[in-house]
């Protein structure tokens, strides 16, 4: 069995060496005196800072609290790179005890240093306006400025510092054991499937194969297993639903989403009209497509398995991973040699874990680690072209995470409105690349048809699980759901998103239990649509820009969070409070879908 702190690479017969991650660049082992020596560290910084400055604050000067600024992202810097690499070590192998029980000590240890430093926040936010806009722009603290900024917008929901203290001390034993439980759930799981037991990525591979008997068999595999484990699913989602109301309640947050769009640091009626406006806008993107993929497959209905399912044209040929890096480092080199630069660093180290794995956890993602250190990224590689757009999307998130460090600690990170802008870029970029180098119509027809179905699975079908979500919270506020009435709401929401061309099966309505953004971020997934719809309008500016457009966009990924969604726009002209900008985004859908329709005649 493979060690989840240092898995093995694999020699694929079909798709080449596919790389594995090697977490030695944070940590040794998790035994290591190395890890104990940080931890040790940080106990000893955090309790010399609450000696420097607790209770003090308000009569420091501005270089003195710009210094007590740089001891405290130094301590986020290290603590941050503890709690990576527990996480990354946890997420090589979920089934595993001891990843689970690592993990679950670092968290412990970690909250209850951070419960020394918790004071430093409240406190900052307790004072006087007139007096920090004074210190900020007469001194050196005006380097922190954006950071200040965002933390004081949580002024008005942030509460007495034994409750705050209480909260933190009571995550790891609540909302964190609520997570842990969830994955460790969704990984130990296996779905039967000709004669074999898979994990759940295995399983969901099968969705896009050539054969439809196989795309039938995993789909009422994969909603009969969920089926069998609902009521475990359905009291997590409840409990954690309950869990938010409750601190939203006490924190005066008026609707279960106001607290993610505060810390995304975009307007509620901002995200309400981007909602709005893919709502409006099913019936002309996705149910105008599903209905042209229904004639394609000679059909007048769709089993939901088909969803996804190569059209009948494709060869689905697997894309070996050499061919699959060559391709995406050529597509950002194409567009920004710096950026392909940033990307090959990725492929020139062990920064990426691609193999599936028992125990691994299923999908993708890029961990940003901390500035100090460098992000990794994990995908689990099966050859697919969908598979290749996965890894420029994760490698987008990875480059954007490289250019934004030099923010520091405490800004580097994006809010997740802007954090999907370079993954989903990146995407683009690659697929632009395919099909410009393919002449064959019948083919790119094929490849305009997948880009539109990775387009509605970004934005459809997560605005769809934002609306489940919403749903969800709002009716939690009236009481416990039963896991009928959570299905019913999945099929509701499902059924007008797709379109009518689909047919469901009784199973399908378990499959809002496996999401993990529901459970790890509430409200995280209008990010997706956010800058998938973003990614459309800069990049129609990208194709029409002078000299320059490149450079531009790479202060806007340097930027991290520094800078808000208006400032970091307008350099190209968008602004993603006026209504237009919506519908613009939303309209290089439409185009592609008109394209595919003209194609038929």
């Amino acid at each position: 069995m493979s060690n989840p702190a240092h898995p093995e690479a694999v020699q694929d017969e079909k798709l080449g060496h596919l790389p594995a991650w090697d977490l030695t660049d944070l940590y040794p082992d998790p035994q290591s005196d190395a890890l104990e020596q940080d931890l040790q560290a940080i106990e000893k910084k955090a309790r010399a800072f609450r000696e420097s400055y607790a209770g003090r604050l308000a009569g420091l000067s501005g270089d003195d609290l710009k210094a007590a600024l740089d001891r405290y992202a130094d301590m986020q810097d290290l603590t941050g790179k503890v709690m990576s690499y527990a996480y990354l070590v946890y997420a090589g192998d979920m089934s595993s005890p001891q990843s689970g029980q690592f993990m679950q000590a670092m968290q412990e240890r970690i909250t209850r240093l951070s419960a020394e430093v918790l004071f430093f926040e409240l406190e900052m936010n307790k004072l006087d306006e007139d007096h920090l806009q004074g210190l900020i722009r007469e001194t050196g603290l005006a380097v922190y400025e954006p950071w200040l900024r965002d933390l004081r917008a949580q002024r008005d929901h942030q509460l007495d510092d034994e409750m705050e203290r209480l909260l933190l001390d009571k995550s790891v034993s609540g909302r964190s054991a609520w997570v842990r439980l969830f994955d460790e759930t969704m990984a130990s799981l296996r779905f039967p499937f000709q004669g074999q037991e898979l994990a759940s990525a295995e399983l969901l591979n099968k969705l896009t194969s050539r054969d439809g008997a196989e795309r039938k068999e995993a789909a009422q595999s994969f909603g009969r297993v969920l089926g069998q484990n609902i009521r475990l699913f359905a009291h997590i989602t409840n409990t954690l639903a309950k869990d938010k109301e409750t601190e939203d309640s006490w924190r005066k947050f008026s609707r279960p989403i106001s607290g993610r769009n505060l810390d995304n640091a975009v307007e509620d009626e901002v995200v309400d009209a981007l909602v709005s406006s893919v709502v409006d806008s099913y019936e002309n993107l996705s149910h105008r497509y599903y209905r042209l993929k229904a004639k394609w497959f000679g059909v007048e209905k769709l089993p939901y398995w088909d969803r996804n399912a190569p059209l009948p044209q494709d060869d689905d040929s697997l894309i070996a991973w050499e061919d699959a890096v060559d391709l995406i480092l050529k597509a950002y080199s194409g567009f920004s040699p710096e950026l392909g630069e940033l990307g090959k660093q990725f492929f020139d180290n062990p920064w990426i874990d691609a193999p599936l794995r028992p125990g691994k956890a299923p999908g993708a993602f890029a961990h940003p680690t901390v500035p100090s250190a460098h992000p990794y990224l994990l995908v689990n590689y099966q050859g697919r072209t969908r598979d290749v757009m996965t890894l420029a999307h994760e490698l987008g998130h990875g480059v954007h995470q490289l250019l934004s460090r030099g923010q520091g600690p405490l800004m580097a990170r994006a809010p997740l409105t802007l954090a999907e802008t370079a993954s989903v870029f990146g995407e683009m970029l690659t697929f632009r690349a395919l099909l410009d180098r393919e002449t064959d119509v019948s083919k790119r027809r094929i490849m305009l048809a997948s880009k539109v179905e990775d387009m509605l699975n970004t934005v459809v079908r997560q605005i769809s699980m934002h609306q489940f979500e919403a749903r969800v919270h709002d009716e939690r506020r009236k009481g416990e759901l039963l896991p009928e009435r959570l299905g019913e709401i999945w099929m509701e929401e499902q059924k007008a998103a797709l379109g009518p061309v689909f047919e469901f099966e009784d199973d399908y309505r378990n499959y809002w239990s496996y999401i993990p953004h529901l459970i790890h971020a509430p409200f995280y997934v209008y990010a997706y649509a956010f800058g998938d719809c973003l990614v459309n309008s800069l990049y129609a500016v990208y194709e029409e820009a002078d000299e320059g457009f490149a450079e531009r966009y790479l202060e806007m990924l340097q930027a991290g969070g520094s800078k808000r969604h208006k400032e970091l726009l307008a350099p190209f002209g968008l602004d993603a409070s006026d209504p237009d900008f919506w519908k613009k985004g939303l309209s290089v859908i439409s185009k592609f879908i008109d394209e595919l329709e003209a194609m038929e005649g």
